[in-house]
């Protein structure tokens, strides 16, 4: 429509109907109120005719528009690239995502390189898109609203910055670790990797990174973790039959073959795991500082047991193919004990001297819920920073025992979104809510709705590369 009415004004050349259809709200009122453009009806204007090149340039601009517009509001492929959701979900499966189920979300950035997330191609740091336009959150409606353990992709909230060497990392968590003037100070050195940071920059809500998670809590549910067992409002919530967790096991005389877990479809990455545990002296360390006895006794292995044991990523159906497997002596399932916090102020709100929470013993939390309103306190105000500051943006200020929100002292506060708590079926192995907190109804993308592909990494193409019992299938 923009292009026809750039046409009504002799406007045929390519960098003519370009200029129309990007900046159509500054170039079509010049060509309505300038004096020298004359308006013609169709019958009156001259034939134009293109060229073959011409001809092929427009059919692949409106290709590529209308695959971006796909793209952007209504269905985008996704790979996914970590174990955090097996086996729910595998490393190597091609998802496409419904992203006008939960309404489509205009975009923050609209101007930006078409078929790229973050990044442009062969470039690990520049940017794909343009700040000029931004445009502040809206959704349009859907036809379904975000369930409890509905698989659910969305922008990661701490990527709100990031360290371009290091955007495997939270900016934030590695602010804990090391520091804010280590991380910030330009040319800094990782002290684990003794390479740069790199620049620290800030992206929009649309361009931070894709995870993909389950909806564990919804706005307005509270959560609690006991031994790894999530409670929804006091009752024990649905477990995913398919996920996953660490045990230790501990074998008779030596340790299981890679051959061996490869057939109960242990991933190659977590063999190595499993096998690099063995003869780690700090795993041996962490298992009574951190870790559930078997008893009342503070002894959780005895010396002999201690010098064979490893660290194993087990389903339900891997665990029952393992536990009469003549080679293994025990096999405990791994609880972080209640009351101790994570190692490095790891989990969410990152305050263990008030909430010290950890992955397998958390809450009882409050998931906020638009237009409910919560009393603040100096304890509490770490569950909620987050959200009044970044989230929502207002300004915080903490001074003594006051909050003071946008200036004025605040008792209370009133959430203006709604947010949920994701987690990943991999309980051990899972960047999620536990470590950053609440996801921001503004940071939803979608649902994925069908595996298209899946490829094993761990095999070759023609020998077991493609899982042709996952294609064309619905994710769990």
């Amino acid at each position: 429509m923009i292009v026809e009415t750039a046409k009504t004004f002799n406007k045929n050349l390519l960098w003519e109907q370009a200029l129309a259809a990007i900046f159509s709200f500054i170039y079509l009122p010049y060509l309505g109120f300038s004096k020298e453009e004359i308006y013609q009806k169709k019958e009156d204007r001259p034939i134009f005719t293109k060229s073959k090149i011409r001809e092929w340039v427009d059919a692949i601009i409106f290709a590529v528009f209308a695959a971006t517009i796909i793209r952007m509001f209504i269905f985008e492929a996704y790979t996914i690239p970590t174990p955090s959701m097996e086996k729910s979900l595998l490393v190597g499966d091609y998802l496409f995502v419904n992203k006008f189920i939960y309404g489509a979300r205009v975009p923050n950035t609209p101007l930006s390189f078409p078929f790229v997330h973050h990044t442009l191609p062969m470039s690990k740091t520049a940017k794909s898109y343009l700040e000029w336009i931004k445009l502040d959150y809206h959704r349009y409606p859907g036809y379904a609203h975000i369930k409890n353990n509905d698989i659910v992709v969305f922008n990661y909230p701490d990527g709100d910055t990031v360290a371009l060497n290091r955007q495997d990392r939270s900016y934030y968590a590695m602010v804990r670790q090391f520091g804010w003037k280590t991380v910030n100070k330009p040319g800094a050195i990782n002290p684990n990797t003794r390479q740069p940071f790199g620049k620290i920059v800030a992206r929009p809500v649309d361009k931070r990174e894709n995870y993909i998670k389950r909806c564990i809590a919804i706005a307005g549910d509270t959560i609690e973790i006991k031994n790894q067992i999530v409670y929804i409002n006091g009752k024990q919530a649905e477990t995913p039959k398919q996920f996953e967790t660490e045990y230790f096991i501990i074998g008779r005389e030596k340790t299981l073959s890679k051959k061996e877990l490869e057939i109960i479809g242990m991933s190659l990455d977590d063999i190595q795991r499993y096998l690099a545990s063995i003869f780690d002296p700090n795993s041996h360390q962490a298992i009574e500082q951190y870790y559930l006895p078997l008893s009342t006794s503070d002894t959780l292995f005895n010396d002999n047991e201690l010098a064979k044991i490893g660290i194993i990523n087990l389903s339900p159906e891997m665990r029952e193919a393992l536990k009469d497997h003549p080679q293994i002596e025990k096999l405990v399932r791994l609880d972080y004990k209640a009351g101790i916090p994570n190692p490095n102020n790891e989990i969410f709100p990152h305050s263990p001297a008030d909430y010290n929470w950890n992955q397998d013993n958390f809450g009882p939390l409050y998931i906020p819920k638009k237009g409910i309103t919560v009393k603040l306190n100096k304890k509490n105000i770490v569950l909620y920073d987050r959200i009044i500051g970044v989230y929502e943006g207002n300004k915080l200020e903490v001074k003594g025992n006051d909050i003071i929100i946008n200036n004025k002292i605040a008792k209370n506060y009133t959430f203006k979104l709604d947010y949920y708590w994701m987690m990943g079926d991999n309980r051990h192995n899972s960047a999620d809510s536990r470590f950053w907190g609440f996801v921001p109804e503004d940071h939803i993308v979608g649902t994925p709705s069908f595996i298209w592909l899946s490829t094993d990494k761990d095999k070759k193409l023609f020998n077991g590369g493609i899982r042709w019992n996952r294609v064309l299938s619905l994710p769990n």
